[in-house]
Formats: C-alpha cells, sequence, structure tokens
C-alpha cells in the first residue's frame, strides 16, 4: 500500500479521530509539501542524517526522506508512533524511537491533550501560557502520562552527528537544547508568542555553542525571511504581534 493510502486509511479509522485535522494540515496539500521538501532542501543532502524530535504524525519525516537523508525520529505519544510504525516502520533508512528528549535523561511527565495531541507537551509552563490566551481558548490538557527520556548528546553518541536537527515540542524546546553539548550545522526549534521566553533561552544556548545566523519561518509557511544575529533575532520575535502564533527559528552554523 502507499504511503497517500496508508494516510487515508489511518485518518478513516476511528482509533485516530483526535489526529485527522493532523492528517489533514500535514498530509492533505501537496504544495505544501512541496515547499516544505524544497525549504529542508537547503540543509540536507542525499545520505545525511536528520533528528526530528516531536515527529507527531511523521511529515517532517517524510519530508527528510523525499531528500533521501536517513532520519532518526523522537516521539513519546503512543497513538502517534502508532502512525509513525505505520507509515515508515518499515523504512530501513527510518529509526523511530517512543521518547521524549531534554536535559537529561530519565523519565518525564507529558501533559496530555487527549482531544488534541499535536500540542500535547513535557511543559507544565507551557500549559499555563496557553490558559486564558488568547486563540488558546477551549485548550485542555486532560492527563498526564510518564515518558521516557532522552538528550540530544545520547542520540549523537548513538547515530552520529546529524546534519539538520527539527525541535518542535511545544514549550519545551529549551529543555530539549539543554541537552546538547556541542554546535550542530544546522536546525530548527519551534516558537510561540506565548511564551517568548523559551525561545530567548534557546537563542542564547545556541549562540554559547557557536556563531550561528538565524531566521524566522512563520507558521506552516515554510518560507524564510532574512538571515540576523541573536540579537536581532530575539528583536524580531519580540516585535511579532501576539496572533502570529508560532512558527520555527532556523539555526545555521557559520563556517
Amino acid at each position: 500500500m502507499s504511503r497517500p493510502h496508508r494516510i487515508g486509511a489511518l485518518a478513516a479509522n476511528p482509533s485516530f479521530a483526535t489526529l485527522r485535522r493532523s492528517f489533514d494540515v500535514y498530509y492533505g496539500d501537496p504544495a505544501h509539501e512541496a515547499r516544505m521538501v524544497a525549504l529542508y532542501a537547503r540543509f540536507l543532502r542525499p545520505g545525511g542524517l536528520a533528528f526530528d524530535i516531536g515527529a507527531h504524525v511523521g511529515d517532517r519525516v517524510g519530508a527528510f526522506r523525499k531528500l533521501g537523508a536517513r532520519v532518526v525520529a523522537l516521539e513519546p505519544q503512543p497513538l502517534c508512533m502508532r502512525v509513525l510504525e505505520v507509515l515508515y516502520g518499515a523504512d530501513p533508512d527510518v529509526t523511530l524511537v517512543r521518547a521524549a528528549c531534554g536535559a537529561r535523561e530519565g523519565v518525564v511527565a507529558l501533559h496530555v491533550n487527549s482531544a488534541n495531541p499535536t500540542v500535547t507537551t513535557a511543559s507544565s509552563d507551557f500549559v499555563a501560557a496557553a490558559g486564558g490566551a488568547p486563540g488558546w481558548e477551549g485548550q485542555s490538557w486532560d492527563r498526564t502520562v510518564e515518558a521516557s527520556m532522552t538528550t540530544l548528546d545520547a542520540l549523537i553518541a548513538e547515530h552520529g552527528v546529524p546534519a539538520f536537527v527539527k525541535i518542535d515540542v511545544e514549550g519545551f524546546e529549551a529543555d530539549v537544547l539543554a541537552g546538547l553539548s556541542q554546535p550542530l550545522p544546522a536546525l530548527s526549534f519551534e516558537f510561540t508568542t506565548i511564551q517568548r521566553d523559551v525561545s530567548y533561552r534557546c537563542l542564547e544556548w545556541l549562540a554559547a555553542l557557536g556563531a550561528y545566523r538565524f531566521n524566522l519561518s512563520l507558521g506552516e509557511s515554510h518560507a524564510l525571511d532574512e538571515w540576523m544575529s541573536r540579537e536581532d533575532m530575539a528583536a524580531r520575535i519580540a516585535a511579532l504581534p501576539h496572533g502570529a502564533n508560532s512558527g520555527d527559528v532556523y539555526c545555521v552554523l557559520d563556517n
């Protein structure tokens, strides 16, 4: 069965009803996928290694594989991992790891949003910031489960140094970077306007690791702005209106 047919079967399965919006957003628009692949082609070459931290339903895994990259994909949510296993479990160039990523190895409490698993998080601060914030009305983190947690350093020790790392973990991004002790060629981390302080912490950590340049992509546009310094990127994020909501900061190490 082809990947589009497998996605269609998953979307039609009542067991995955809470992920149907994710299937529509991340797999339902060929133009969206083409923009995503074109963006990641700036950072990945065939045979290169990519880490997908917070793989969710695996759209980035798919983009990385289209570019011929090998992928290590982390996802702590059992429902999402079942999707990843269906879509990519037979691919020898994809390694699936059911774990969160953070500052140290061990276990972490996941705050689960059963109705909207996309925003399940290991950050209690994220849950608090979303409470009552415009645009986040009706979101409920209704239960907590424990998940295994690894670090970027541990993943590098096991799988090698990645050419690119994508980090999208709902307010836990700075904790993920705190588990990294060496500069990497390129990476991205998600930001939100309800937790700009997390982005500032990410920028500071990366600037301490190496001479990075930074760029911004709003929402799911997969369009970059201009490359800038850490200070300018912090100011750019600070100036965003609340309605910008989220996006990704791209980081490239200067040679």
